[in-house]
């Protein structure tokens, strides 16, 4: 189970975790929650979402479920923090949705990208969205859920 999804509809879990443990523990895995760091939120707010998704993650991995980690970045500055924590050579899951409507976008995405292979050395790296040809590593992509309907369609 991931959370690429928009902020609100997760904030749920952030502000009531127990209600939902009985169903996470149903998973096979979880990916920690995907909470934003945009390049235009303050530092402080990328920052506080952070902390959030580890808080959660880790709560998770306490009551029994299995957490793959969520990994995300926003600007250069921003790596002296958003690796932290974060497991090294281990599985991680991104995603790249929004990430390359805009050549700017792009460039901050393989920078960030190419820094988390350099820092964390992940074995296998879940992709949700579309993958860029610049990116390397074992890359597992993971279909959008619209997808499934369209093969069922077929």
């Amino acid at each position: 189970m991931h959370f690429f999804l928009d902020d609100y509809q997760f904030s749920v879990v952030w502000q009531n975790p127990d209600k939902y443990l009985d169903m996470f523990r149903q998973f096979t895995h979880i990916m920690s929650p995907d909470f934003s760091t945009y390049t235009d939120f303050p530092k402080a707010i990328q920052i506080y979402n952070h902390y959030r998704k580890h808080w959660i993650g880790a709560y998770l991995q306490e009551n029994g479920v299995n957490v793959i980690p969520t990994i995300s970045w926003s600007t250069p500055d921003s790596f002296g923090w958003c690796f932290d924590g974060e497991p090294e050579g281990g599985v991680v899951a991104i995603s790249s949705v929004g990430a390359a409507n805009s050549r700017e976008k792009k460039v901050l995405f393989l920078a960030g990208y190419n820094e988390m292979l350099a820092r964390l050395r992940p074995e296998t790296i879940l992709f949700y969205g579309k993958v860029p040809e610049e990116c390397q590593g074992n890359i597992v992509q993971i279909p959008p859920f619209h997808k499934r309907f369209e093969k069922e369609r077929e």
